[in-house]
């Protein structure tokens, strides 16, 4: 019996007593999945079943996620509202999925700030900062009674720690389970929890892993330790590094190696067939999978990273070598988990790892079902490991040396000046030290503020009631507490005085506030500077040639900057800089002082700073968030560049994956906030193409987005039942979505327009070298158009569409291939030079953009 048949009976018959419900799911762990509840497993449902809360802090491997699912079934039997919390919207949607699986999708919905389904279902699916946002701004936080809040040690980031408090703090009518597998002394927040709920908090704590790790520390390289865990058959291994550069470079140093057999070769080849790898870094991984050896990071593109899991899942990868995180959501059998290095970058300083940290890294080794023990393996730093090697040699040599002389020691390396060191003696005392206490993270914002005030008709004491408590009985020391109190009561004031608050009395006397304005729904969540790019959007001048562009640039300051972008810009507008100002001669103390005023392109930045500050005067809570000014997708789009071109111009090829994850956020923000009315053609044409150019690369992101804002529980399911089927991802056809291909098109042959005016022969080279049409044959070919002509130009009217004549007769078509003639703008309008060519369609399509033939430059009609 499923548990959505159970439920249906409890509705019919009315609701069980609690130890029936219990025993009811108890029966049913065992009929589905075959298992008996762990006895962890077993406290923690019962603490649910009797009422109360639940601080689960156990290992990883013991099974949290049936502790979640027996809550939310105890909640429904029971006819309560009950809600799931995950740190990021994929593991939300995730669970969404499973829960819709075991309970029915009329119970189930999901709030990603993305997009709401079923929002008003019993069971819940969303972020803490949803959850957070929610309570603040419903006294019943929506009628919900339970809170099952996974990763619980979220609660200590500095970012977000504030919205896995805020629930805690004003739901006071909820039962709570708290998950995690690092939590630390959890005494005083389950006696705050029973305070709070006036419930009953059990913690569940201490229990043994059932796949027990043994840890150990070697001086030794990590491809000997590799080599050491291959012969004695403790792989998979997965070697964590605290940078994604290092993993790559780790992973092919380790491709020296025998990883697997002949056989074992064979069979990746077969599990890969078809898999499209690209050119670059697809390439690097093509050779390294094939050895047996995976790369996993965040900055991998989602269809490599997802090769590299089911490769893994199918026992195919021996060793992979990742970051710190593991992958997340990477779901895969790891036997051994070597740590390179016991120290980490915080993003200020190198410093040791956390307990916290550590335990969550070691904590992947050994898996239930597949493991009987786990591994962690630390190694010791290049220097002592050089030095370890010196002392052997030096020892062998006096063992063997002759006539007594003893032999010198051998002289001991230094760690580097200013480099944090760890030993032996640091692994031993991070293994028995438990997680750090977990630390208050709570912020004041306008966004909270004025979430308070616009409960409704609020009486003053009651918003002042509850800003105390979010203040004075946080979990924050006292001195801090009252710097959250003078910062709340400076962003009341600034909202009355720009009109945004309004206080009145009521016909007996009581003191009433009021906003002006209407909170948007998650204004504080979802792109909250949409508003604003709206408003900036009608500064613009529809008629201007730059309009597409210009309304491109005010979306892309309201995103999150890719850092890994910026930072490649900027390198190559100082490099750029400085040949300049040495070819101008100018002295090096000067030109110091003006490369520091270079940096990454920040188009319309002028007009943006000054529209936000008047934008802020009404609408206050705006200043909880820094406009952004930056240009990628401008840039891509001036430079006539495709996802390669940009990849390769700033030499991202290690983060491609985050330019990726980039590009489908702009092309989702500019889709759904740029109203249909201030859509010009051009813009139309310039979104259609970075919508497809985003599929063509991958399309996992932007499908993951509609399949949120369009959930179809059956297909996902069957995406499920076929995860471990490793096939080439879909081809999606480039020439299906024409409009967007002809964009490309004209970005293709522009590139080479622009390269032509600026005499890059090199570019060119680059682009149509390798199919006839070189350095040499370029160079000849315009030397002839440049005795006409001072210039080709390359303004908004060179990019006009009307410059550009396809052929796609049936006859051509045919053979295969479009022809193209792409006509210069000459200087005096005459129009009479032009790039002749063909495009391949079978290559456009294996390619997944324009394959261009350029087979002549020249005048027309010769």
């Amino acid at each position: 019996m499923t548990l959505a048949t159970l439920l249906d009976r409890y509705a019919s018959q009315g609701a069980p007593e609690a130890d029936e419900a219990f025993a009811d799911f108890e029966e049913w762990v065992w009929e589905e999945k075959g298992l008996r509840l762990y006895p962890a497993q077993e406290e923690a449902i019962l603490g649910i079943t009797l009422g109360g809360n639940v601080i689960l802090a156990t290992p990883t491997g013991t099974g949290k996620s049936l502790v979640a699912l027996g809550a939310h079934f105890i909640a429904l039997a029971e006819g309560r509202s009950t809600v799931y919390t995950a740190p990021i919207k994929a593991l939300v949607s995730e669970k969404f999925f499973d829960l819709v699986d075991v309970f029915g999708a009329d119970r189930v919905g999901m709030v990603t700030g993305d997009t709401s389904i079923n929002p008003d279902a019993p069971i819940l699916c969303c972020t803490a900062e949803i959850l957070a946002n929610l309570a603040i701004r419903d006294r019943t936080a929506g009628g919900i009674t339970q809170v099952v809040m996974d990763e619980f040690h979220y609660y200590a980031e500095p970012d977000r720690g504030w919205a896995w408090q805020v629930p805690l703090l004003l739901m006071g009518q909820a039962q709570f389970l708290l998950m995690s597998a690092t939590l630390g002394d959890v005494t005083e927040l389950g006696e705050d929890l029973t305070r709070r709920t006036g419930r009953e908090t059990s913690l569940v704590t201490g229990v043994e892993r059932p796949v027990p790790l043994e840890f150990s520390y070697a001086v030794a390289p990590a491809h000997e330790v590799v080599e050491e865990l291959l012969e004695e058959r403790r792989t998979p291994a997965y070697l964590v590094h605290f940078n994604q550069s290092h993993a790559v470079e780790q992973a092919q140093a380790l491709a020296s190696i025998r990883i697997v057999d002949r056989e074992g070769r064979t069979e990746i080849a077969d599990a890969i067939g078809d898999f499209r790898f690209s050119t670059g870094f697809g390439q690097t991984l093509s050779r390294l999978v094939r050895s047996g050896i995976g790369v996993h990071h965040a900055g991998m593109l989602p269809r490599y990273r997802r090769l590299v899991e089911q490769l893994a899942q199918r026992g195919l990868l021996r060793v992979i070598c990742g970051t710190d995180t593991l992958g997340v959501g990477i779901n895969v059998p790891i036997r051994t988990v070597v740590i390179t290095a016991l120290t980490k970058f915080d993003g200020e300083k190198m410093r040791r790892l956390s307990a916290r940290e550590f335990h969550q890294i070691a904590g992947r080794a050994g898996r239930a079902g597949f493991d009987t023990e786990g591994d962690v393996i630390a190694l010791a730093p290049e220097y002592e490991i050089e030095n370890a090697k010196s002392a052997a040699k030096a020892a062998a040599k006096a063992a063997g040396g002759k006539g007594g002389k003893k032999a010198k020691p051998a002289k001991k390396k230094s760690p580097p000046q200013g480099f944090v060191a760890w030993n032996e003696a640091t692994l031993d005392k991070i293994v028995a030290s438990p997680p750090e206490p977990l630390v208050s993270r709570m912020r004041v914002t306008h966004s909270m503020v004025l979430g308070v005030i616009g409960r409704g008709e609020e009486r003053e004491g009651e918003a002042l009631e509850t800003m105390r408590t979010l203040v004075f009985d946080s979990h924050e020391p006292r001195a801090v507490q009252y710097q959250h109190a003078r910062t709340a009561i400076e962003i009341f004031r600034t909202l009355r005085r720009g009109g945004i608050v309004e206080v009145h009395e009521d016909a007996r006397g009581q003191r009433l506030l009021r906003l002006t304005v209407e909170l948007q729904a998650n204004f504080a969540l979802n792109q909250p500077l949409s508003p604003f790019a709206l408003a900036a959007i009608e500064l613009l001048d529809p008629e201007s040639p730059s309009y597409p562009l210009d309304v491109i640039s005010i979306i892309e300051a309201t995103l999150e900057d890719p850092r890994a972008i910026l930072r490649a810009q900027e390198h190559r507008a100082r490099g750029e800089a400085v040949a300049a100002m040495k070819a101008e001669g100018i002295e090096y103390e000067e030109r110091m002082e003006l490369l520091e005023e270079v940096t990454y392109p920040q188009p319309l930045k002028e007009l943006l700073d000054e529209a936000f500050q008047e934008y802020v005067r009404e609408v206050p809570w705006a200043r909880d968030y820094a406009l952004k000014p930056k240009s990628v997708v401008r840039d891509m789009i001036e430079r006539a560049f495709g996802f390669r071109d940009l990849v390769s111009f700033y030499q991202l090829g290690r983060s491609e994956g985050g330019v990726l994850r980039y590009l489908s956020d702009a092309y989702r923000a500019i889709e759904r906030t740029v109203p249909e009315q201030a859509k010009s053609p051009e813009l139309d044409e310039l979104i259609e193409w970075l919508g497809e150019l985003v599929r063509q690369v991958d399309s996992s992101l932007i499908d993951e987005w509609e399949e949120l804002a369009h959930p179809d529980p059956e297909k996902h399911r069957e995406v499920a039942e076929n995860a471990a089927a490793i096939a080439p991802p879909p081809a999606r056809s480039v020439l299906g979505n024409e409009r967007a291909f002809l964009v490309m098109l004209r970005n293709a042959l522009f590139r080479r327009v622009q390269a032509a005016a600026f005499e890059r022969y090199g570019e060119l080279a680059e682009l149509d070298g390798a199919h006839g049409f070189g350095e040499q044959r370029w160079r000849d070919a315009l030397a002839g158009y440049y005795t006409e002509y001072d210039e080709i130009r390359v303004d908004a009217d060179a990019r006009s569409a009307a410059l550009l004549e396809l052929d796609r007769s049936a006859e051509s078509v045919a053979a295969g291939v479009w022809r193209f003639r792409q006509v210069l703008l000459d200087p005096e309008g005459d129009r009479d030079w032009a790039i002749t060519g063909t495009i391949d369609l079978a290559e456009s399509e294996a390619e997944g953009e324009p394959a261009v033939r350029v087979e002549r430059v020249g005048p027309l009609g010769e």
